[in-house]
């Protein structure tokens, strides 16, 4: 057992706790992580916040980390104690009907598939003061060491600097992965995308990738403009300095709408604005932001009726084991830069600190 540091939600929608827990051992098939670094993301806060209704309480919350393999349990063949790693949130068994099929990038031990509130054999690897600690996502980042299953961890390249490919957990890989795989972006085409936080501003860079000639940032915090100026958007505007509806004016910048167009916030309104933003014929539409539990879109069916797209995607749409790595590779190549996503460094005691700036859209 290691006894070390970890952020505990205790309840819903109280601060984290900064608290030593113990982290037992990893079992048959599964791999204890030294945690080095991890991104503080949206969802996390859903999940502290109870807005996500498959997370129990008390947990450690955290899912865009990466760390070097600690130990393994009994036959664990892909990672060994040493090898630099990245927790997958989510998993790539390699065994289920999805993960057999080429075109399928979602995994039958997902979240929205089976609870990962605790280990697969419905026990868990923290405890603290004595009381059993939840999971989540099986990863569980904000803990210097965690215990995941082998279908949740990636090895990736021993050169790759752990503080600044954690973001590939989750925020960095959703967004670029949105634009290069689910939509399929082509070179001189035109893009939207809804807000341009860490996730959007992802989106921005794959478009940017793939060749897109026109790339308009949308967002209410123009304080992100800046950021996304340099990333790639060509155009950036704020709903409030407009009088008509976001989409018509989107539709007026570009004759017919964008061809690809992307909401990354996670509100029901954004998404039929950003639907009706790309073009009525062959505009793709690319749900990124996770929408609250009870949210219902209504949608006018001639949106669709003309040819319009609405797609969805999961974690960028890679399969994770096989994908991630070569991500990695591919920073360290420099053919993009994910680093200036970093806006803040703070030790694991202030995690609460990383919180409000995240509140702040900071």
């Amino acid at each position: 057992v290691i006894r070390c540091r970890a952020a505990v939600a205790w309840a819903v929608g109280k601060p984290l706790s900064v608290e030593e827990v113990e982290v037992a051992p990893p079992k048959a098939g599964e791999v204890r992580i030294k945690i080095v670094a991890t991104g503080i993301c949206r969802t996390d806060d859903h999940a502290i916040k109870g807005c996500l209704a498959d997370v129990q309480f008390p947990v450690i919350p955290g899912h865009e980390g990466a760390g070097i393999v600690e130990s393994i349990g009994e036959g664990v063949t892909s990672v060994k104690p040493g090898d630099k790693v990245i927790p997958l949130c989510l998993p790539n068994c390699g065994e289920c009907t999805f993960c057999l099929n080429p075109e399928a990038t979602y995994c039958l031990k997902c979240h929205f598939s089976e609870p990962q509130n605790l280990m697969p054999d419905k026990t868990s690897r923290f405890t603290c003061k004595g009381k059993q600690i939840h999971h989540f996502l099986w990863i569980s980042t904000f803990a210097e060491y965690t215990v995941t299953p082998e279908c949740a961890v990636a090895k990736i390249d021993s050169a790759a600097p752990l503080d600044k490919v954690c973001l590939f957990g989750c925020g960095f890989t959703t967004g670029y992965g949105a634009a290069i795989n689910t939509a399929k972006v082509k070179p001189g085409s035109t893009c939207a995308v809804f807000g341009v936080g860490g996730v959007g501003l992802s989106v921005v860079m794959g478009c940017k990738a793939a060749g897109a000639s026109r790339i308009i940032a949308i967002d209410l915090n123009t304080d992100k403009f800046a950021k996304a100026k340099e990333l790639g958007a060509t155009d950036c505007i704020n709903p409030q300095d407009f009088k008509k509806p976001i989409q018509e004016v989107v539709t007026e910048m570009t004759g017919h709408g964008v061809d690809y167009s992307f909401e990354v916030i996670g509100r029901v309104d954004t998404m039929t604005a950003a639907l009706a933003s790309c073009n009525m014929n062959t505009g793709v539409f690319v749900m990124v932001g996770v929408a609250a539990p009870d949210a219902v879109i209504s949608v006018d069916p001639l949106l669709l009726l003309t040819g319009r797209t609405w797609k969805g995607s999961l974690l960028g749409g890679w399969k994770t084991r096989d994908c991630i790595p070569k991500l990695v590779s591919s920073y360290l190549e420099k053919k993009f830069n994910s680093d200036l996503l970093i806006t803040h460094t703070l030790p694991i005691a202030k995690v609460n600190e990383g919180f409000e700036l995240l509140h702040a859209g900071k």
